[in-house]
């Protein structure tokens, strides 16, 4: 590719990350999933797009919520559930959902179903961007950027 920051291109070109980077054991039900991080391919700067594919039975992330990122997220293929506060949503190609910065209301996309489910996904950069956990013991400030306990202990 000779300047990705002007020409098209298949997203199956952008290369594919597997798993995620959470300490264990919370990174199990994440370690399917896969991610192409389109928009660093254009090397856009003030957002994030990225392709999420999720196998039955995999996780998009640990339940989470972030302090000054917002995000989006629009359903192509599969029908994947969306946890939050509220209870479960069964979502279908073509719905989308959104996130505000600041509203400590985790979520988390859950493939239950039989087939693949594959999102676009958009977030602010923001600096500054804490994240929290909702459902364990974990949290990313952005001052630290690492895995940490709530009352600050790092992950080993």
């Amino acid at each position: 590719m000779t300047d990705a920051r002007t020409a098209a291109l298949s997203a199956e070109a952008v290369a594919e990350m597997r798993g995620s980077r959470y300490p264990s054991p919370f990174d199990a039900p994440c370690q399917a999933r896969s991610n192409r991080r389109l928009g660093d391919a254009f090397g856009l700067t003030h957002f994030g797009v990225n392709l999420l594919t999720l196998p039955p039975d995999a996780w998009s992330s640990q339940r989470h919520w972030h302090t000054r990122e917002d995000e989006f997220i629009y359903v192509l293929e599969g029908s994947p559930t969306l946890i939050t506060d509220e209870g479960e949503t069964r979502l279908s190609p073509g719905t989308c959902a959104g996130f505000r910065a600041g509203v400590s209301n985790g979520h988390q996309i859950v493939n239950n179903g039989s087939a693949t489910a594959k999102l676009l996904v958009v977030g602010a950069r923001n600096p500054g961007d804490d994240v929290y956990y909702s459902d364990i013991d974990m949290r990313i400030l952005a001052a630290t950027g690492r895995f940490e306990h709530r009352n600050g202990d790092p992950y080993e």
